[in-house]
């Protein structure tokens, strides 16, 4: 097999205009994704996409690369990408593709793939399609060739999800919620599922015009619902990024609730409930306060990688099944297989509502180690953690936060950077370390290229 080109830890992504993210790209990923992924009893790929203006064209390229390699195009129209997963899963079709950049800005879009399970492809799976795409355009014989239809009801079947994986009775009356779907994927069906449930609901960021998705909105600008929450004295706001993977609440002061105060909301409740099971898995970046929280509630932890994809197969290996990162990516693989922020976000409510405590509680009741982190530049090369230099720093200063904080000392596997990360309960000593280290790492970078 050769060396991936196209995917990366989450699909394929870049900017509109530029390869890979162009129309004749396109065609070929759906002519590749086609002849790998089309099984003989099963040809159906399903596509959904958010509200980029470049979807139309990006998916009209996908149908046709398909339909020539003999596959069958069925067409989701704007749906969060964990809808298409689920509709995988529940229609039987072979796979999933969903055009979308998640949380970037339009002027970015990508292709986000999910197996007949509603899971992300194996590396295996994803080298066979770039494989696949270094061959030369197949079109299969006239009579051969695939079909594409619309699914009318996407939208419907994916809120009876949702609506299912809360207990039989739950209800939102009496809630008054702000939601801020980022002109995104979930405009219509979030206020549909809350409301549906009761509540009574205030909408923002659902104007998507195809210019507008995540630009000053939604889980990653979460300035415009605390605004919102605070002038339509809600009970709580909820923000979702671009395609409905991820999303932040806002308490009723204006506090924001992030991906580590959900996950110790979540955990706390479910493990006095006894659902929990396993270790709750983080990343390299989790808050070490939420680590110390756990140990003291007694829930093991463990942490992965960085990125949803890694803390997936960290918590399928250990049995676990919930995990998820600070930036609101959420896994509750007991409900959805994948990252599914409106399934999430019902599973905040219900346990809001278990606890008898209010958000803004839940979130005074960790507070926040201060972390620092450097991003310290290198000449490409360069070697700087293989130094002994850096080397005893770095065991010098975790000796030093040994059981009351946390170094973490990692290269960036796409910039030309160390990124330097320390968290303890004292800020000044944050970055009194963090500059220490950060210039041994430094001065090591300069010896070795110079070497």
């Amino acid at each position: 097999m050769g060396q991936r080109q196209y995917f990366g830890t989450d699909g394929i992504r870049g900017h509109v205009g530029e390869a890979p993210i162009t129309a004749e790209f396109a065609l070929r990923l759906g002519n590749a994704a086609g002849r790998v992924l089309a099984q003989d009893n099963q040809r159906t790929v399903l596509i959904g996409k958010d509200t980029r203006l470049s979807g139309y064209m990006l998916e009209a390229a996908l149908q046709a690369g398909l339909i020539a390699a003999g596959a069958n195009a069925q067409l989701l129209g704007p749906i969060p990408t964990p809808g298409v997963a689920q509709l995988v899963k529940q229609t039987g079709a072979c796979a999933g593709i969903v055009i979308s950049a998640s949380h970037n800005p339009h002027h970015d879009n990508g292709f986000k793939f999910f197996s007949a399970a509603g899971e992300k492809l194996s590396d295996g799976v994803e080298q066979a399609i770039e494989d696949a795409l270094a061959d030369t355009f197949f079109n299969c014989p006239p009579d051969m060739l695939g079909k594409a239809s619309r699914m009318v009801d996407a939208g419907a079947r994916y809120l009876d999800f949702c609506q299912a994986s809360v207990s039989e009775g739950f209800h939102l009356r009496g809630l008054r919620l702000v939601l801020d779907c980022a002109h995104g994927a979930t405009y219509k069906l979030a206020p549909q599922l809350f409301a549906g449930l009761g509540a009574e609901v205030y909408s923002t960021g659902v104007a998507p015009d195809g210019l507008n998705i995540n630009s000053e909105c939604g889980s990653t600008h979460p300035r415009a619902l605390q605004a919102a929450v605070l002038e339509q004295n809600a009970d709580i706001g909820i923000a979702f990024d671009g395609d409905g993977d991820r999303l932040m609440l806002v308490d009723r002061g204006g506090g924001i609730l992030d991906g580590d105060d959900l996950l110790h909301l979540l955990a706390a409740v479910w493990h006095q409930q006894g659902r929990l099971r396993g270790p709750v898995v983080g990343t390299l970046m989790t808050n070490f306060a939420l680590e110390k929280r756990f140990a003291e509630l007694g829930i093991p932890f463990e942490r992965a990688n960085v990125g949803d994809r890694f803390v997936h197969e960290r918590l399928v290996s250990l049995d676990g099944m919930l995990g998820g990162e600070a930036s609101g990516h959420i896994l509750c693989l007991d409900r959805a297989g994948t990252g599914d922020a409106l399934v999430n976000a019902l599973q905040v409510l219900e346990a809001l509502q278990t606890s008898g405590r209010s958000a803004a509680d839940w979130r005074e009741s960790m507070p926040r180690f201060p972390q620092q982190t450097v991003n310290v530049r290198v000449p490409r090369g360069a070697r700087p953690l293989q130094s002994e230099r850096v080397q005893a720093e770095r065991a010098r200063i975790e000796t030093l936060l040994a059981g009351r904080g946390r170094l973490v000392l990692r290269a960036s596997g796409t910039e030309p950077l160390v990124r330097v990360t320390v968290e303890a309960e004292s800020a000044d000593e944050v970055a009194e370390l963090a500059s220490t280290l950060a210039q041994a790492v430094s001065s090591a970078a300069q010896a070795s290229s110079a070497a």
